[in-house]
């Protein structure tokens, strides 16, 4: 009680305060009294400096060797790691044949078999595929390529996943690799949209088989929505859309019902939908395409 009357005396007892709630640790009353010092501008503590622990800027600049290659056009990863073991790169002037070697763009020279490499401007371009073309810069059969309808020095650029031969619609190009992993790698789960004019009646259990995952030829096949867009006794059009992106997955999927794909059609990316660019033309992604499928 003398405790009271001490605060009473002082003007820091209120009635209905209890003795209990007088009762501070340590730690509350350091922090009342850091706060009383930086409310007057006489804070002592010193806040912890921002390199312990964020990563050094030059650090954050760095990049694979083999990264900086793709990036710069000269090759697919792959192909890079070759040239690298080869000893056909170089790095300010010394040739490096270890993998994983990091380089900072911004300041070292890269050479491969002697002619300087630099990064050029990243580019994202949306093309509307026709049917009979191919995705790869060179076919073996020598059929027309969509290089074909691209700009000359758009060359080094390379899809983002296929179409196949007879399939049409959406498809990126680029020269960003983390931008084709994002979209193609099975984790990221970026789904794509597909219109399937199917030879025959397509009925809703058919439809459920899809969305349930269904194994054909030793592979499971799935799809994440289906929707009968229209049928009658001799043509479907079905609403497919999927998040792996296998080989042919759509044409398989209607193959195990013994039906027949007379048109495909991919329709959306991500949140980019074909729209209305026209058949074998192209336009650039703007930034907030870009930004929205890189998310």
């Amino acid at each position: 009680m003398k405790r009271v009357e001490l605060l009473k005396k002082r003007g820091q007892w209120k009635e209905g305060d209890r003795i209990t709630g007088l009762r501070k640790t340590k730690k509350r009353r350091l922090r009342q009294c850091g706060r009383r010092r930086a409310e007057r501008g006489k804070s002592q503590v010193a806040r912890r400096p921002c390199s312990s622990m964020c990563p050094p800027r030059t650090a954050l600049q760095m990049v694979r060797l083999q990264k900086f290659l793709v990036d710069a056009g000269v090759a697919s990863r792959r192909a890079g790691e070759g040239l690298i073991q080869a000893g056909r790169v170089a790095v300010n002037g010394q040739v490096v044949v270890e993998l994983g070697t990091r380089i900072e763009p911004a300041h070292d020279r890269v050479a491969v078999d002697g002619k300087p490499v630099r990064i050029r401007r990243r580019l994202y371009v949306a093309l509307n595929k026709p049917r009979g073309l191919v995705c790869s810069r060179r076919d073996e059969y020598e059929r027309p390529t969509i290089y074909g309808l691209l700009p000359g020095e758009w060359g080094h650029l390379h899809s983002v996943g296929r179409l196949d031969y007879n399939s049409e619609g959406l498809i990126f190009l680029t020269n960003d690799g983390e931008f084709s992993l994002r979209l193609t790698h099975p984790r990221y789960g970026v789904r794509k949209k597909y219109l399937a004019t199917v030879e025959g009646r397509v009925t809703e259990e058919m439809l459920a088989q899809f969305t349930q995952g269904l194994w054909y030829q030793g592979e499971k096949l799935k799809a994440e929505q289906a929707r009968l867009v229209s049928a009658n006794q001799t043509r479907s059009v079905v609403e497919l859309e999927l998040a792996q992106g296998k080989n042919r997955e759509v044409r398989r999927l209607f193959e195990s019902q013994h039906l027949t794909v007379k048109r495909l059609q991919r329709v959306q990316i991500g949140r980019i939908k074909l729209g209305e660019l026209p058949l074998g033309k192209w336009r650039t992604l703007t930034e907030s395409e870009i930004k929205s499928l890189m998310c």
